[in-house]
C-alpha cells in the first residue's frame, strides 16, 4: 500500500482508522515507495513489460479486479477465470481499499490487462 495511486487518499482513509504507525497490516507508510519491498516490486515493473499481474488479497480469499473507474478491457473476464481455477471470490474493491496498491498502480499506469488476439 505505499504505490503512487492515489496515496494521499489511502493515507486519509487508514490514518483516519487509526493505522498512523508501523503495523502488521494497514499502514501505508510515510510517503509512496519508501519501504524497500515496495520499491523493489515498482522497480522490477518497469524494467519489464507485463501484460497482466496478479494481487491475491489472501486474507479474505478475494481476488479485486478493478480500480476506481478504470476498467482495462478483459480485466473482468479474467478475474473470472482465476476466481474459478483458485476459488478465490472475485470483488469489486471496497472504497476504503481502494488506494496506493500495486495492483491499483499497474492498472492506473498501464490500463492493463487486455486479452490479444
Amino acid at each position: 500500500m505505499q504505490f503512487p495511486a492515489n496515496w494521499e487518499r489511502a493515507k486519509e482513509i487508514k490514518f483516519e482508522q487509526g493505522f498512523v504507525s508501523p503495523a502488521p497490516r494497514d499502514f501505508v507508510g510515510t510517503a509512496p515507495l519508501v519501504a524497500p519491498e515496495a520499491i523493489s516490486l515498482y522497480r522490477f515493473t518497469l524494467e519489464h513489460n507485463f501484460r497482466l499481474i496478479l494481487a491475491y488479497h489472501t486474507q479474505g480469499r478475494i481476488i479485486y479486479w478493478r480500480y476506481l473507474d478504470f476498467l482495462p478491457p478483459a480485466s473482468y473476464y479474467i478475474g473470472e477465470k482465476f476466481a474459478e481455477v483458485s476459488g478465490y471470490t472475485l470483488e469489486d474493491t471496497p472504497f476504503a481499499s481502494s488506494f496506493a496498491g500495486y495492483k491499483d498502480w499497474f492498472i492506473q499506469t498501464y490500463n492493463l490487462p487486455r486479452i490479444y488476439y
